[in-house]
């Protein structure tokens, strides 16, 4: 069953939200979304003398890259959510960033296939930095990322960056919450868009995967609570609290929210903020590092009994919400949960919603799985979810 305070099932009715959701329940042909083949690969560690082969047939099996990228410019969003900050002293590659290797790798599969320009790019937090020196911040290496294919660039999406204007990205159907963006310009100046992310769960969105690491495309410029209010700011501050909440527009040289007056919950905004920015930019591939990462939450920052794992599993795909489905299995949970339950307990689906507005089909029955089956990839974050709220809490003096 899925839940909705009363102030969102009167809202929901009284709207047509582009026809999603009416009186709390979708309206949209799930059967008619699109379908497409995930590919599964385990690896145990980053080596490259393994890591690499893995994802060269994992691309291999979803019909190589070629006709997708060659002569083509791709921009790669990254994901570097929040400051570097670090669960113990482990890495934050090895828990919440996506890993260097894993990037590494990709640019060198996309140079491979014939990419004509490669842009790695993420809006980190709340700084206008080059994306070179968070890179080194996070004591990545750019060069490695450099080398690994001709005409790789990187940029800061998170401000104007190297552009001169912002580019406004529709989303088609009207959108749930948006009806357009305004975003750096790299991601409209691409051919093609890859979106690689870290396989985790997310406070606020239940999980955080494909579609999820591209809620931080956004500038903080024009979406952060610190941005300008007639134009954006010069520079990024306030990060993404004002979306999370609807705390406040953007700029007003930006598109407002359709209704103004609509929940103000994060657990209500996120997926259909996500939901809308991946139907204004779509993703065309779909990485998830799944080999290292960590359980309980997206970051370090979540008070939650996190902890460090290694599912040893990648996934890719051609549809974001397929992948995102598969890798849902993966992790233990059913792609079909809608809010009420795990790991939608206290939030709506992500993937519901975007396969209403037809992105794509979180029916595994319809998403033809390549490689490891998924009984054999899977890494039960349900479990360990179960198994943590089943604990007692904590004394105080032991961080409950």
């Amino acid at each position: 069953m899925q839940l909705h305070t009363r102030r969102e099932w009167l809202w929901k009715t009284a709207s047509g939200l582009s026809g999603a959701y009416l009186a709390g329940s979708p309206v949209g042909s799930a059967a008619a979304a699109p379908a497409a083949r995930v590919a599964i690969g385990r690896s145990k560690t980053y080596d490259p003398a393994e890591l690499l082969p893995v994802m060269q047939r994992m691309v291999d099996q979803l019909g190589g890259l070629g006709k997708l990228v060659k002569g083509k410019t791709v921009a790669v969003k990254i994901n570097l959510t929040g400051a570097p900050e670090r669960l113990g002293h482990l890495p934050t590659e090895d828990t919440h960033y996506t890993h260097p290797r894993v990037v590494i790798a990709a640019v060198h599969l996309l140079g491979q296939a014939g990419a004509a320009r490669i842009r790695i790019l993420e809006s980190v937090w709340e700084t206008a930095d080059p994306l070179e020196e968070c890179l080194y911040q996070a004591n990545w290496e750019p060069r490695e990322i450099s080398s690994a294919a001709p005409r790789v660039e990187f940029e800061n999406t998170n401000s104007l960056g190297l552009g001169k204007t912002y580019s406004r990205l529709v989303v088609p159907s009207g959108g749930l919450i948006y009806p357009a963006f305004d975003l750096n310009h790299s991601y409209q100046d691409c051919d093609v868009f890859v979106s690689i992310a870290k396989m985790k769960e997310h406070a606020t969105a239940g999980i955080t995967l494909s579609m999820k690491n591209c809620f931080g495309i956004t500038p903080c410029t024009i979406y952060g609570l610190g941005s300008g209010i007639d134009e954006p700011s010069r520079r990024p501050s306030g990060g993404r609290t004002g979306m999370h909440f609807g705390s406040r527009q953007p700029s007003r040289s930006a598109p407002a929210e359709k209704d103004p007056h609509s929940p103000r919950q994060d657990t209500w905004r996120v997926p259909r903020i996500v939901t809308d920015l991946v139907a204004a930019r779509p993703i065309h591939l779909a990485i998830i590092d799944g080999i290292k990462t960590m359980t309980g939450g997206e970051g370090p920052w979540v008070r939650e009994d996190l902890q460090p794992a290694a599912p040893g599993v990648l996934l890719a795909g051609l549809n974001p919400v397929s992948t995102d489905a598969v890798a849902m299995a993966v992790m233990g949970f059913d792609p079909q949960a809608r809010r009420g339950t795990p790991p939608f307990e206290r939030c709506d689906s992500t993937l519901e919603a975007a396969e209403m507005v037809g992105l794509g089909t979180r029916d595994l029955q319809r998403i033809e799985v390549a490689g490891t089956p998924v009984a054999e990839a899977k890494f039960d974050f349900a479990a360990i979810r179960r198994k943590r709220r089943a604990a007692p809490p904590r004394p105080f003096w032991q961080g409950g």
